[in-house]
C-alpha cells in the first residue's frame, strides 16, 4: 500500500510469522492455553484478595493491583496475536494500532513502578516493623498504587503521543506480531531522533530508577533478615518476601535477555535472530503474567489458604 503521510495511513500489516503457517498453528494452541491459565489464575488471585478479609493488607492490595494489570497487559495484544495466527493477512487499523501501542506500553510501565511499590512495602515490614501500620496505611498504599497506574498511563500517552504524530510512508508491513513501538518507529519517513531520546528517558526512569530502588531495598532487607538470631526467624521473614523477589527476577531477568543479546552482522543470521527475537517478546508477554499468580500461590501460605477457601465455598454453593 502506497502512502505519502500520515493522515493517508489507515491499516498496518503484522508480519507476525507469515512465513511459517505451520508454527502458526502450534503457537495458536500454546498462546490460546497460556492465556486462559493467566485469566484463570490471575482472577482468582483478584477474587481472593478482594473478598477473604484476611488478605485485606497493603501486600496483597498491591498483588491485587499486579493480577488486575497482568491481564489488562495481555488481553491488550493476546487476542490480536492469536487473531492473527488464523488469519492470511494480518491488518490493523491505524487507530487501533495507537489503542493497542499506548495499552501495552502503560501496563508494562505501571509494573515496574508497581514491583517498586511491593519492594517498598516488604522493606517497611521487615525493616521498621513498628511502624509499618502506620507507614503503610490506606492512607498510603492506596495512593502509592494509584501512582503507579498514572506514572505509566502518563508516560505512555507521550510516548504514543509522539509515535502517532510522525509521517509514515511507504512500506506499512510491521515486523512483528503486534503494534510494537520500537517496529511501528521503523516504518516512519521522518527523524525519530525525538521518540529515541524520550524512549531512553521513560527507560531510565521507569526501568532503571525502580530496578535501583528494590535493589537497595532488598539490600537492606537481607541485612535486616541476617541479624536475626534463630534460623526459622530468617527462613520465616524472607518467605514473606520470596514470592516478589522471584517475580522482580524473572520480570527483569526476561527483560534484560531481550535486550542485552548482541545483534548479528550477517543477513540470513538476522532474519532468525528476528524471528528468535519476535518469539522471545511474544513469549515475555504472556510468561510472567502466568507466572506471576503460580508463584505467589505456591510460596505464599496465606494466598493458599484463601484459595483453597474460596473453591471449597465454590464447591458447596454448587
Amino acid at each position: 500500500m502506497e502512502v505519502t503521510n500520515q493522515s493517508a495511513v489507515t491499516e498496518f500489516v503484522l508480519l507476525g510469522l507469515s512465513d511459517q503457517p505451520t508454527l502458526e498453528k502450534t503457537f495458536f494452541v500454546l498462546i490460546s492455553l497460556m492465556y486462559l491459565v493467566i485469566l484463570l489464575g490471575n482472577g482468582v488471585l483478584i477474587l481472593v484478595t478482594v473478598f477473604d478479609f484476611h488478605l485485606h493488607t497493603p501486600m496483597y492490595f498491591f498483588l491485587g493491583n499486579l493480577s488486575f494489570l497482568d491481564i489488562c497487559y495481555t488481553t491488550s495484544s493476546i487476542p490480536l496475536v492469536l487473531d492473527g495466527f488464523l488469519t492470511p493477512r494480518k491488518t490493523i487499523f491505524f487507530s487501533g494500532c495507537a489503542v493497542q501501542m499506548f495499552l501495552s506500553f502503560a501496563m508494562g510501565a505501571t509494573e515496574c513502578v508497581l514491583l517498586g511499590m511491593m519492594a517498598f512495602d516488604r522493606y517497611v515490614a521487615i525493616c521498621n516493623s513498628l511502624r509499618y501500620s502506620v507507614i503503610m496505611s490506606k492512607a498510603g498504599y492506596v495512593p502509592m498504587a494509584a501512582g503507579s497506574w498514572v506514572a505509566g498511563g502518563t508516560n505512555s500517552l507521550v510516548q504514543t503521543s509522539l509515535a502517532v504524530q510522525l509521517p509514515f510512508c511507504g512500506d506499512n508491513v510491521i515486523n512483528h506480531f503486534t503494534c510494537e513501538i520500537l517496529a511501528v518507529l521503523k516504518l516512519a519517513c521522518a527523524d525519530i531522533s525525538i521518540n529515541v531520546i524520550s524512549m531512553e528517558v521513560a527507560n531510565v526512569i521507569f526501568l532503571g530508577v525502580p530496578v535501583l530502588f528494590i535493589f537497595v531495598s532488598y539490600i537492606f532487607i537481607l541485612t535486616t533478615i541476617l541479624r536475626i538470631p534463630s534460623a526459622e526467624g530468617r527462613r520465616k521473614t524472607f518467605s514473606t518476601c520470596s514470592a516478589h523477589l522471584t517475580v522482580v527476577v524473572i520480570f527483569y531477568g526476561t527483560i534484560l535477555f531481550m535486550y542485552a543479546k548482541p545483534k548479528s552482522k550477517d543477513p540470513l543470521e538476522a532474519d532468525k535472530q528476528d524471528v528468535s527475537d519476535k518469539l522471545i517478546s511474544l513469549f515475555y508477554g504472556v510468561l510472567t503474567p502466568m507466572l506471576n499468580p503460580i508463584i505467589y500461590s505456591l510460596r505464599n501460605k496465606d494466598v493458599k489458604v484463601a484459595v483453597k477457601k474460596l473453591l471449597s465455598q465454590k464447591c458447596f454453593t454448587q
